[in-house]
């Protein structure tokens, strides 16, 4: 009996060793806003996951309009060691020499990745993921605001240490006091003022003095700030989103610009700097709930493989992908990696088929979803087929702006379909109004539909998005291209109403006279004002004359309204018609719609 038992227990024992060496060793582990990757066990895991919730709780109670949660899930790849850092990192820093990473924020259009080590060493080893996850925050913000604020917050926030029960916010930034201490300052006003166009902001010698007084300015104001009980940042931010002038904003928000100036120059020189330390107790946060899943072989490679295909490490990442599929040929996960990669190799077409493939495998997959029907449209393949998936990339997650681009691309080839691909463009503005390439589209799709004034207001909405002096450029083209288009439009528009007179003249055979041509009252010509009204009848009334007076009677269950242009000529017209067997003329009308 003892040598049963005692087979029975050896035997347990080896099946026991037999199913860790079989498995990953790779872990998922799911907090209720963060889902962490990791090969360093279950507790560790756990605690990665638990800070990433403490530093969202910062973001929460520091920032009240950051974007907490964004469309693309956040994905946390936590190593336990530099072999297994060296493994997944960048390949620039691979060389002899180069920086010892303590971690990395990746964010693409689709993933927002961040891979940590977990035995890093150095002050702040994670610096770089929390002044990269701060701008994440921002989200929406950075429409408007300025960009010293912008780099300044991310520079503030990128000092943060999170421990179990608190969190120091604000330590000082020894460099960048050091950086101060050497040189001369930027004036203020010339602070406020940079933009992406500014050799402020893209030259590295001046660069680096920009981000080191923008820290060193928002760290003196918040601490200003907690000390007077006061909210001159937030002032300053209500000021600057009503579209105030950066420099006035400051004016109003900070007083006397000078004894700003000097104050911040005292700051910078002081020994001792004050930083807050908040306590977390109040986080309602049980590392004990967090789920924890085992990871298959084929799961742990695919999701590394993908993150391999972000960082640039292409024949790493195949590598990756292909040992994904060999342990499972239906990983839906694998697929999408090997789609990732294809599409970064520039093949298209072989990118397709993959992401196709995760698709089927996982419908509610958004990833594959999307760039099915995106690489569908570049391969001409059925606007139906294309759509079907992008609606489905949509379905699975709402708030994927991209999904509704790619749709709006899609939908405006078609004339008929202009009006939802104008909606579908703003719906991605809506959810990423910092996006510059979906204004640059919606003014394209207003262009299309002829509404050149609507464009126009975007494209200039659209200057204060960019962030370099290329998508400047972009703009400043675009800008030029749509008031050339309006301008020969109403150039074609007067010379097809100068022909239409002429022929009008041609037919009756000799000049135009008083009972030909009628001649209208005259009509006073005023700025709109007031309330915007609509009548809503049938035509009853139709009459102009050769100087561009319209008049128009409509007869409605309201009662009867007569309105008047003076200068019908530049009114813009969208005219619904199907052909008939009268081939003097294009069609017969079936809807008619008139505006300015």
């Amino acid at each position: 009996m003892m040598l049963r038992r005692f087979l029975l227990l050896v035997l347990l024992v080896s099946l026991s060793g037999w199913a860790r060496e079989s498995g990953s060793g790779w872990l998922e582990v799911r907090s209720p806003h963060f889902t962490v990757i990791t090969d360093a066990g279950d507790a560790r895991g756990r605690h990665v996951a638990a800070q990433f919730e403490r530093m969202r709780w910062v973001f929460q109670s520091s920032l009240p309009a950051a974007n907490l949660d964004p469309a693309n899930p956040i994905v946390v790849i936590a190593v336990k060691d530099r072999k297994d850092m060296e493994a997944l990192e960048p390949a620039a820093y691979l060389a002899k020499g180069q920086v010892n990473l303590g971690g990395l924020f990746s964010h693409s259009t689709d993933k927002n990745y961040i891979l940590v080590r977990l035995d890093g060493g150095g002050e702040h080893p994670w610096s770089i993921v929390y002044h990269e996850y701060t701008h994440l925050m921002e989200g929406n913000a950075a429409e408007w605001m300025p960009l010293w604020l912008n780099e300044g917050l991310a520079e503030f926030f990128e000092n943060t240490e999170v421990r179990d029960k608190e969190v120091l916010l604000g330590e000082p930034s020894v460099s960048a006091l050091l950086l101060l201490q050497q040189n001369r300052l930027i004036p203020l006003p010339v602070l406020f003022k940079v933009d992406a166009t500014s050799p402020y902001y893209h030259e590295e010698e001046k660069g680096g003095l920009f981000y080191a007084e923008s820290w060193a300015l928002t760290h003196c104001l918040e601490v200003a700030d907690f000390h007077d009980h006061a909210n001159r940042i937030g002032k300053y931010l209500a000021l600057t989103s009503k579209g105030i002038d950066p420099v006035t904003a400051a004016e109003q928000a900070f007083g006397d610009l000078k004894q700003l100036e000097t104050a911040l120059v005292a700051y910078t020189r002081e020994g001792r700097y004050s930083y807050f330390q908040k306590s977390t107790a109040g986080v309602q946060l049980s590392e004990a709930s967090f789920a924890v899943t085992p990871l298959s072989v084929a799961d742990a490679e695919a999701i590394r493989a993908d993150f391999l295909a972000n960082m640039g490490r292409a024949d790493d990442a195949r590598a990756m992908a292909d040992a994904a599929l060999k342990a499972d040929a239906n990983n839906a996960k694998a697929h999408e990696a090997m789609g990732r990669i294809e599409y970064a190799a520039g093949h298209h077409e072989e990118a397709r088929k993959w992401y196709a493939q995760a698709a089927a495998l996982d419908p509610e997959n958004y990833v594959a979803q999307y760039y099915t029907g995106a690489l569908a449209v570049m391969a001409g393949a059925s606007d139906e087929e294309a759509e079907e998936h992008l609606r489905a990339a949509i379905r699975a997650n709402p708030r994927f702006a991209p999904a509704y681009d790619a749709l709006a691309a899609l939908l405006s080839n078609q004339s008929s379909k202009l009006d939802q691909a104008h909606m579908m463009e703003l719906q991605a503005i809506a959810l990423d109004p910092g996006d510059l390439h979906y204004r640059l589209n919606t003014a394209h799709i207003l262009t299309e539909q002829e509404q050149f004034e609507a464009a126009l207001q975007v494209l200039e909405a659209a200057k204060t998005l960019a962030r370099n002096p290329l998508e400047v450029d972009v703009v400043e083209r675009m800008l030029k291209q749509v008031n050339e288009q309006r301008a020969q439009m109403e150039k074609t528009r007067q010379e097809e109403a100068a022909d239409e007179q002429a022929r009008a003249v041609a037919a009756q055979g000799s000049a135009p006279t008083e009972a030909q041509v009628p001649v209208l009252p005259k009509h006073p010509t005023e700025t709109p004002h007031g309330p915007d009204r609509y009548a809503l009848g049938v035509i009853r009334g139709v009459r102009c004359d050769g100087t561009g007076t319209l008049e128009l009677r409509v007869e409605g269950a309201k009662g009867t309204v007569n309105v008047y242009s003076n200068d019908a000529y530049k009114m813009h017209a969208r005219v619904h018609y199907f052909a008939t067997a009268d081939k003097t003329a294009d069609g017969q009308i079936t809807i008619i719609a008139l505006w300015k």
